[in-house]
């Protein structure tokens, strides 16, 4: 028996592992002790043959559903990251190895999307088997508004997007719904969000031969989605393949369609310096397997913290938005232009040799 914090709550529910997220006043944000529940209950189910499959979703303040889970914890990480608080290495070294479990799992792993999925939730999500949409779906990798990147995966999922849409994601943290997750290949079906509860209890009473035959009567009650929302994507594709992130605001810049203008916008309020960081950090992921890609962003995601003693852009961008809520942060270098192209490439220097890296057991 696995204990459980409270913020989780897993049961066997005839034969799949269900796992709701049980902390909805913060969005199901991941702590440690919930990222640790998840890995020891996964873990003990990975090899259970009364387990078939497992089911995960979230919750809100009414119940079941209606939010999957808005990130990482990340007034923690701001706490942990200000006064050394070496629980904040324990976090990032354990979310990343939930990910990686979750796309290795070996039996199919359905995460019904409802609400809000962004940052961690997209971690906890995109490994699945079966990637449930639901019209209230809003995702996003939205990691360059705190001076961070689209971790816990991101630049394997992200950068495996048609065309150039992962770097626009990556970028802009731009939020999108259920079509074009669907189209975008970071979903596989759509469900009406209020038929979620009877697919969900039809898990407990229905018999099934195998792990399959569960995906199989879930994809069963699935819908077609509406059409995709986003009509830029040739706009997308032309300047997100631009090889960098000064090329990109410039043409922005010069375009004066609605569309290019809002995105410069967005951009100019971006961490200049992530952006660089972002931009690289996808267009190496695209050529990378997932655990080459989890190492690297470890060794990212130390950087953020720890690689200017005094000048973190993550934890600036998180008092900005969390803490202090001012939504002015001072980000260093303040211009896209200014940004130091050796300083980029230092995000991506290990502070560990491979045989110690923290991540190292990962195939």
């Amino acid at each position: 028996m696995v204990e459980m914090t409270g913020d989780v709550v897993a049961e066997l529910r005839g034969q799949v592992g269900c796992i709701t997220l049980n902390r909805p006043r913060a969005l199901n944000a991941l702590s440690l002790a919930m990222v640790r529940d998840l890995m020891a209950q996964l873990l003990a189910w990975q090899h259970d043959d009364a387990v078939l499959a497992v089911a995960i979703r979230g919750s809100n303040k009414e119940g079941p559903f209606g939010a999957f889970c808005a990130g990482g914890d990340i007034r923690f990480l701001h706490a942990a990251g200000s006064s050394g608080n070496p629980e904040i290495e324990d976090f990032f070294t354990e979310e990343y190895a939930l990910n990686h479990l979750i796309h290795t799992y070996g039996k199919p792993y359905i995460a019904f999307m409802d609400g809000i999925v962004m940052g961690g939730g997209m971690g906890i999500s995109q490994g699945g088997t079966l990637r449930i949409v639901t019209e209230r779906t809003k995702m996003a990798m939205p990691e360059t508004a705190i001076g961070l990147f689209p971790d816990v995966g991101g630049g394997y999922f992200l950068s495996r997007c048609p065309g150039h849409v992962g770097e626009w994601l990556a970028l802009t943290g731009q939020t999108i719904g259920a079509a074009d997750a669907l189209a975008f290949a970071l979903a596989d079906g759509f469900l009406e969000s209020d038929r979620q509860a009877g697919v969900w209890d039809g898990l407990a009473t229905q018999r099934f031969a195998d792990g399959q035959a569960v995906q199989q009567w879930i994809q069963g009650q699935l819908h077609s989605a509406p059409e995709p929302q986003v009509a830029e994507r040739a706009q997308i594709d032309r300047v997100f393949a631009l090889t960098s992130v000064r090329e990109m605001i410039a043409a922005l810049e010069a375009d004066d369609s609605a569309w290019a203008q809002e995105t410069a916008a967005v951009l100019r309020k971006r961490s200049p310096l992530m952006l660089h960081v972002v931009l690289e950090q996808i267009r190496r992921a695209r050529g990378m397997e997932l655990g080459d890609d989890l190492r690297m962003e470890r060794d990212m995601v130390r950087h953020c913290f720890y690689l200017r003693p005094g000048e973190s852009e993550t934890l600036e961008g998180i008092r900005a938005l969390a803490v202090d809520k001012d939504h002015s942060p001072a980000w260093s270098p303040a211009r896209i232009e200014d940004v130091d192209l050796q300083l980029v490439q230092q995000f991506f220097a290990s502070p560990w040799p491979a045989y110690a890296h923290p991540l190292a057991a990962l195939a």
